[in-house]
């Protein structure tokens, strides 16, 4: 009874709803990852386990560069704790509302979608997470990015984290594009 009482957090965390493109669109605003992310972009935000609690906090400087076929997205992450990490994401648009992107660590290809003013972005990586007993150790994860356009220099970003299946939490990150 223990391990099902134990257990029942996990089970229920994989059952839980995502956004999805069925949901009503609460505003007709249009997101175009290549205009927003062209340029500088500055976003903060947090990690939280499956039962809510903040386990990191990061800022990220984001410079894109659109040239008419593909984005280019270096992202230099400076940490609570004071370490950095940086992630160079390489996106292409694939069709009117659709995109695939790889960055070192991501496996295989990202993919998403534009509807309106959300994306959806899938895929999976092996995550450097820090060790409180020695060197940073990578854990494989999968994210479902849900991301909506707030106005024109804000997007607002839910990623669910999840590994084999299994939600272990998620990361809220605010975006804000610069002049």
């Amino acid at each position: 009874m223990r391990r099902l009482l134990l257990a029942t957090p996990f089970f229920l965390s994989a059952c839980a709803g995502t956004p999805s493109f069925n949901d009503a669109a609460l505003t007709d605003q249009k997101l175009d990852l290549e205009t927003f992310f062209d340029g500088r972009v500055e976003a903060h935000g947090q990690f939280q386990d499956i039962f809510g609690t903040v386990r990191r906090q990061f800022s990220v400087n984001i410079k894109g560069d659109w040239n008419g076929e593909r984005l280019l997205l270096v992202e230099d992450f400076v940490y609570e704790d004071g370490s950095t990490e940086q992630r160079v994401w390489t996106l292409v648009k694939t069709g009117a509302d659709t995109w695939t992107g790889t960055a070192p660590g991501v496996i295989g290809t990202a993919t998403g979608v534009e509807m309106g003013d959300r994306f959806n972005w899938k895929y999976t990586i092996d995550l450097p997470v820090p060790s409180a007993d020695g060197p940073t150790e990578t854990m494989r994860v999968t994210f479902n990015d849900w991301m909506w356009l707030q106005d024109e220099t804000h997007v607002f970003n839910r990623a669910y984290v999840s590994k084999f299946g299994v939600r272990i939490g998620e990361a809220l990150i605010s975006f804000r594009r610069l002049p």
